[in-house]
């Protein structure tokens, strides 16, 4: 599944697939291989490429750069495409230290504290982040030095911070030789990396305690940590593209049209930043707005490629044309795409050829529809600024899970304390999320069980409570699934629907007075569903809504729907009554496929998290909330 709408904050993703077969079909904004043909030079990836399609054989020179996708990693910002984005997980976050009220361990003058920084393992282990500099007898340090860490929205990044007082006689030693162990300890204090990054003014203080654990009465100071993200630029260019008189490659239809474009690097090859969504059927398809940003262009001047592909659901994506300008100008590519837009003009299509200098010109073109420069704000700008993930749970009390009482259950509570595949989906998951939402108060449901009154429920409160939905905390979820499972009989059939609706009435209820909060629904279930198209139907009218879904498979059924509902092969959701869905709001995870990888449930689910939370803020015009309140008292 896609990110929806994210800037440079992203993640990572290798599209090609085993024996996946591609069509070049490219609007070069740029300088292309002919060019460095008539210079007589090669550029490195201008190699001949030969493809197969059904029914034909095309075989030309790749005049666009040829990009080896086997090694690449790519970006994107559109919902519906198959490129993750790259930068989001690996988003550089530097913390600035300052600290008060330290203790004062020298005889003749005052400490000389340094501080350092790291990292909590999940097995107890520490590793050193970074070290600050040494400040001179200074009880109140403001640390010059900057510790970098890369921000990982999908785990908890558990954080140590250490002060010493360094000793006069290692003043001239580099702080990165110190031994620690020769120093005397200050303090020290601990937090997770998510409740600085939420901080409105991105900045936590803490209370230096001893190494000890014990939070004796003795004052040991304050430290402060300040959180400032890594970015070269917001700024951001909006495009909205056309085509018109596109080349019909489908026999029993007309093609299905989607374009990627590429960024031209300095050794020639192509690196893939953005795919807009598939149009179906259509030779004058219009797609919706796309935005880039300066992470992804670079600059007005840096070439690019614009191609299309006729969308084929086996993964062979067929070239349909492509369009290219050779004159020296054109090299601005983006600055090119701002001109197509003020003159109103097209640039033509051509479809390259084995002969130089023969590429076939095409009557097909490609308009500019929209051209905006704006500022483009990250998932951490609108979390500083005070939006809010807010948690909810929905889980699977159909039969086909097995009597909670058996150990065979995939609901059965182990008396050792060890977790079913339900608890361990709801505290990973919960442990993340529960620092984005401040009151941490989570509805949480079940569904297809036999409720207190007798009677089937495909949404009821899993506290048991007629007036009341939610729980306090992962600890309140976990004891509401627990109890329940004591007082509701396992039913069924699977249905999503009502639980998908509610968690949507929710979300909708909550624009009428607040729109800095973004609903995260959790969907726990072991079976094939019954309602499928009243599903898709659901998640289509949710997908105008400040709402995200997360279904975890736990079990050994088979999933295959689930992969339906989460939009990964780049076609949207459609309802029964046609309406396609605005952008992709499902993310599902079997938890048999996580179990046996290397990475966990919750960085399978919430990666994209970010991305489709983006999209919506975006697509919707909403900004961070100090950026509203800048604007208003402008």
């Amino acid at each position: 599944m896609a990110v929806g709408g994210g800037d440079a904050d992203g993640w990572v993703c290798m599209m090609v697939a085993a024996g996946a077969c591609w069509w070049w079909l490219s609007v070069v904004v740029a300088v292309n291989c002919e060019t460095k043909r008539k210079m007589n030079t090669t550029p490195k990836g201008c190699e001949t490429k030969r493809k197969r399609s059904v029914g034909s054989t095309v075989s030309h020179q790749a005049t666009a750069f040829v990009l080896h996708m086997e090694n690449s990693k790519f970006n994107c910002l559109y919902p519906m495409t198959t490129f993750c984005e790259v930068n989001f997980r690996l988003r550089l976050v530097k913390l600035s230290l300052s600290a008060s009220k330290l203790r004062d361990l020298d005889i003749a003058s005052k400490s000389d504290p340094m501080a350092v920084v790291y990292a909590k393992k999940r097995d107890g282990r520490l590793d050193e982040i970074g070290r600050t500099e040494v400040i001179m007898n200074n009880l109140n340090p403001a640390w010059i030095g900057k510790i970098s860490i890369a921000f990982q929205f999908e785990i908890v990044q558990p954080l140590l911070f250490r002060v010493y007082d360094v000793d006069t006689k290692y003043h001239n030693i580099p702080v990165k030789m110190l031994k620690l162990e020769d120093q005397d300890f200050l303090g020290e204090a601990s937090c997770v990396l998510s409740e600085i990054v939420t901080k409105q003014n991105r900045t936590l203080t803490l209370k230096l305690h001893n190494n000890y654990g014990l939070r004796v009465s003795r004052n040991f100071g304050i430290l402060s940590v300040h959180a400032e993200e890594t970015v070269a630029s917001k700024s951001a260019v909006e495009i909205a593209f056309r085509c018109s008189y596109l080349q019909n490659v489908d026999l029993f239809s007309k093609s299905d049209p989607f374009l990627r474009i590429s960024r031209i690097v300095e050794s020639g090859n192509s690196v893939p930043i953005y795919k807009t969504e598939v149009i179906n059927n259509n030779l004058n398809p219009i797609w919706r707005p796309i935005t880039l940003s300066m992470q992804q262009f670079v600059s007005k001047e840096n070439p690019l490629i614009i191609e299309c592909f006729d969308f084929n659901t086996s993964g062979n994506h067929v070239l349909m044309g492509f369009s290219i300008s050779v004159i020296s100008k054109i090299q601005k590519s983006v600055g090119d795409l701002e001109k197509l837009h003020q003159e109103r003009t097209g640039a033509t299509f051509m479809l390259p050829s084995t002969q130089r200098g023969h590429d076939k010109v095409l009557k097909s073109q490609l308009f500019v529809e929209k051209f905006v420069e704006q500022e483009q704000y990250s998932f951490l700008d609108y979390i500083s600024s005070g939006f809010e993930l807010n948690f909810m749970v929905a889980v699977d009390f159909t039969a086909s899970n097995g009597n909670p009482r058996n150990p065979n259950s995939l609901h059965y509570i182990d008396p050792s304390g060890r977790l079913n595949s339900y608890q361990q989906a709801i505290t990973e998951i919960g442990e993340v999320i529960q620092f984005y939402d401040s009151d941490r108060r989570f509805p949480a449901w079940g569904f297809g069980g036999k409720t207190f009154d007798g009677t089937v429920s495909h949404c009821f409160n899993l506290n048991g409570r007629a007036g009341s939905f939610e729980v306090d905390g992962v600890e309140g979820i976990m004891a509401a699934y627990a109890s329940a499972l004591n007082n509701v009989s396992l039913a069924g059939p699977t249905l999503f629907g009502q639980v998908i609706n509610t968690a949507a009435r929710i979300a909708g209820q909550s624009l009428s007075y607040d729109r800095s909060k973004y609903f995260v629904l959790l969907i726990i279930t072991d079976g094939v569903l019954t309602d499928l198209q009243e599903t898709k139907d659901a998640l289509v009218r949710a997908s105008d809504l400040p709402l995200s879904i997360l279904i975890v498979g736990v079990g050994g059924a088979d999933f295959t729907q689930m992969e339906i509902l989460d939009a990964d092969n780049g076609r949207r959701l459609e309802s029964s009554t046609d309406r396609v869905a605005t952008r992709d709001i499902v993310q599902f995870v079997p938890m048999r496929e996580v179990h046996s990888g290397q990475i966990s449930v919750v960085q399978a689910l919430l990666e994209e998290l970010p991305g489709q939370f983006l999209t919506y803020m975006r697509c919707r015009d909403i900004k961070p909330l100090n950026v509203q309140m800048a604007q208003t008292c402008a």
